[in-house]
This record gives C-alpha cells, structure tokens and sequence, in this order.
C-alpha cells in the first residue's frame, strides 16, 4: 500500500523524542508499578503469580529502555548510577526471556530496585531545579 506523500510528512506515530526529564519519570513511573505489583508478595506467590511476574518484568524492561535512552552528558554526571547494569537487564528480559528465573527477578526487585529508585528521585531533582 502506498501512503501519499510519505517521505514528505512524519507519520502519526513519529514523535519528539522524549527529554532526559521525562526519561526519568518513566523510569519512576515504572519502578512505582513493580513496587506496587509486589506489596504483599513473597519470593514463592511472585513465582506462582505469571500475571505479576510478567508485569513486573514489563516495568523493569520500561526503565532499562528508557534508561538506554537517557543522553550521554546526564550519566556522564551521575557515574556511579549503575546504568550500564539496567541496560543488560532489559536487553536480558527482553531477548533471553526464557532463561528469566523468578528468584532471581524477586532480587533484583527487592535488593537492587531499590538503591536505583533512591539515585533516580535524587537526579530527577536534581534535574527538575536547572
């Protein structure tokens, strides 16, 4: 199918990129979902629950995207953020999906989410008062 004048117009779909600003945001955004998916959960209802565990590996893979999209001046500033790490994570999740074990996803979750969630809030201030 042929679509008139497509090399002249951005498609529908075509967005601005978002900033670092908003990058930030859905990365809170997204570790606020896994929280909240978890409230309640142990290690053993997290691994019998597929809809929880595959909607926290979602938010997780959102925050690795988004962190990957992050520019290069803004985790240049803040090195000891483990960027590198949620990067790897998300490329894990999203293409060695079949060798994700849901221990291994709880401790991300309960060990590592958190320190990343705290260095986030503190550049998303830092970031919201420039």
């Amino acid at each position: 199918m042929s679509v008139p004048g497509w090399k002249k117009k951005k498609f529908w779909y075509m967005k601005d990129k978002p900033d670092d600003y908003a990058r930030l945001c859905h990365i809170l955004d997204a570790i606020a979902e896994v929280e909240k998916y978890v409230e309640g959960f142990d290690l053993q209802s997290f691994a019998d629950d597929s809809k929880t565990r595959f909607a926290s590996i979602k938010q997780l893979e959102i925050a690795g995207e988004a962190t990957g999209s992050l520019t290069k001046d803004l985790t240049a500033k803040y090195p000891d953020v483990p960027w590198r790490a949620i990067i790897a994570l998300r490329n894990i999740l999203v293409h060695d999906y079949y060798e994700i074990q849901s221990d291994v996803i709880w401790r991300i979750i309960n060990v590592h989410l958190p320190p990343f969630k705290i260095q986030v809030k503190q550049i998303f201030e830092d970031v919201s008062s420039d």
